[in-house]
């Protein structure tokens, strides 16, 4: 699921990327590496390392751009100075004034088993939809350090996930949630609402959400489906409520008031696109599974929450 997509050609953009929070304070540390093959011009390799400090409301952010060896990265995943052993379960390097040194472990069970969102696996394989995404380890563990604020963070038994997703291009619009809830109980959600081109048009907005509860996954993957998704996006905020075969789920995420961030994506065709990106989201997930007891998980700050929208906001200075 981590193999490089990108073939060699122009029209492509694809990344990797691992987000840590600690398991009690509102701290978290976000890290990417991205290829971005324009239909002009030679490829680069980005790197962006952001940490959140939500007890001082601080966020670091910082990104360098490299050209592109895609030998390296098919081989090891490197870029500059970091580095991506994930099939090794380990990511180091250095980031202007910042520096990280992480392993991570997938949790047992289903919970820590690949994801894909899709339904069908020939939508990877498929020209629709263009953009692609999968979380080889959607609920981990993390060990290590992160130097970040002039401080240095002991990351221990912090949890998060590993995602990858490529493509064409960026999607028009998204937002896209995720959090991996601390519990007895191991716990993780999942969630997408977004639309695509048809054509000159874009498309309603799409959805789908996955939950995995123990031994349980209950899957609100019917993307097309309108009747039974409701999404609501702000700055801020994203709500989503689905229904299906497994029964009903509502998810909340709210970054109001949290340390965030603005990345700049750069899009293969020139446009940009413009993600607003908090890993502090107040995340609150409520589940009524058919024929099983309902429940429900609260995070306060434990949420990883992206906004992709084409215009830039000025309460948010562009990564």
């Amino acid at each position: 699921m981590n193999s490089l997509r990108y073939p060699g050609d122009p029209g492509h953009v694809e990344s990797y990327f691992l987000r840590a929070n600690h398991p009690s304070r509102p701290l978290a540390v976000w890290v990417k590496l991205t290829l971005l093959a324009p239909l002009v011009g030679d490829a680069v390799a980005e790197t962006w390392f952001i940490a959140f400090d939500g007890e001082t409301n601080s966020t670091y952010a910082h990104r360098d751009t490299h050209p592109c060896d895609r030998h390296a990265l098919a081989d090891s995943l490197s870029a500059g100075t970091f580095r991506f052993n994930l099939l090794g379960g380990t990511i180091s390097g250095q980031a202007g004034a910042a520096a990280f040194n992480l392993a991570f472990t997938p949790l047992a069970g289903p919970v820590g088993a690949p994801l894909s969102m899709f339904p069908f696996a020939w939508m990877l394989t498929a020209p629709f939809p263009k953009s692609k995404l999968l979380s080889p380890v959607p609920a981990a563990r993390f060990e290590g350090t992160a130097h970040c604020f002039g401080q240095r963070w002991e990351v221990h038994e912090w949890l998060g996930m590993q995602g990858h997703n490529w493509g064409k291009e960026h999607a028009p619009e998204y937002a896209w949630g995720q959090c991996v809830f601390p519990g007895e109980v191991p716990t993780m959600a999942e969630g997408f609402t977004g639309r695509i081109r048809l054509g000159t048009r874009l498309s309603p907005r799409l959805s789908a959400l996955v939950v995995r509860r123990g031994e349980r996954e209950y899957r609100f993957d019917s993307i097309v489906d309108l009747w039974r998704q409701e999404a609501t996006i702000t700055d801020q905020r994203w709500t989503l409520r689905m229904r299906g075969r497994d029964g009903e789920a509502r998810l909340r995420m709210d970054a109001a008031g949290r340390p965030m961030a603005c990345l700049g994506y750069a899009n293969p065709d020139g446009r940009m696109s413009y993600c607003f990106n908090s890993k502090l989201a107040d995340t609150l997930l409520e589940v009524s599974p058919r024929g099983e007891p309902a429940f429900h998980c609260q995070s306060p700050h434990g949420g990883a929450l992206e906004l992709l929208r084409s215009e830039p906001n000025p309460a948010f200075p562009v990564v």
